[in-house]
């Protein structure tokens, strides 16, 4: 009986130590996957941040591309119209006689251009983008383009020995248009060239052309 009792009671001693045992081993369990699913969610919250924080670069940087490629497109409208408004010169080997204002016997009224004297057959260019709109021999301005630039400002290249450009033909900056001569009212071979805004009176080629980048 006393064998039995104290199997019995080693038996329940050994089952209640393996319940606390079983109990402790749950207790431990339990804290470790308590520690687990912190880190886990520590990680989870570190890389979602992560994420964010790389999608906000990844986004600045596009956008710095985008603010970028627009300023880049910008400057090159603005040089494209820059390059639109600027002139070149109407001749090659050239020497300035008469002004803008001159006044003489060898004109009616005061002189209208700007003369480029030079060699008769050197090559007259277009001085900015246009259309040709006039061709003809006109009097004393003798053998007489016109051209209307873009902006509708009318130039008169005049005294050609040649014209080799037709009316409504489209012609570039630095085009050829014709040859200096000595046709008409001259005392030598000299282009004549004159600036009429709109079409309509005469301004000084000279400023203007300082105007438009270029320095007779």
């Amino acid at each position: 009986m006393g064998h039995d009792y104290a199997a019995s009671t080693g038996i329940s001693l050994s089952a209640g130590a393996a319940s606390l045992n079983g109990t402790d081993v749950n207790i431990d369990l339990s804290a470790r996957d308590q520690a687990i699913s912190r880190d886990s969610r520590r990680q989870a919250v570190a890389s979602v941040a992560e994420a964010n924080l790389k999608a906000e670069a990844e986004a600045q940087s596009q956008q710095r591309s985008a603010a970028l490629a627009s300023l880049a497109e910008d400057a090159e409208h603005r040089a494209d119209q820059i390059a639109a408004h600027m002139w070149a010169l109407p001749t090659t080997g050239y020497h300035l006689t008469a002004r803008f204002g001159d006044s003489s016997g060898l004109w009616a009224h005061t002189h209208t251009g700007l003369d480029f004297a030079g060699p008769v057959g050197a090559p007259i260019m277009a001085v900015g983008n246009g259309t040709i709109t006039e061709t003809g021999y006109d009097g004393a301005y003798g053998n007489k383009t016109v051209e209307t630039l873009d902006d509708g400002t009318e130039i008169w290249y005049c005294h050609q020995e040649a014209i080799t450009v037709s009316v409504g033909e489209r012609v570039t900056q630095g085009q050829h248009i014709g040859l200096l001569g000595n046709t008409g009212n001259t005392t030598g071979p000299h282009l004549h060239l004159e600036v009429r805004p709109g079409g309509g009176d005469p301004v000084d080629p000279y400023f203007a052309l300082l105007q438009h980048g270029v320095t007779p």
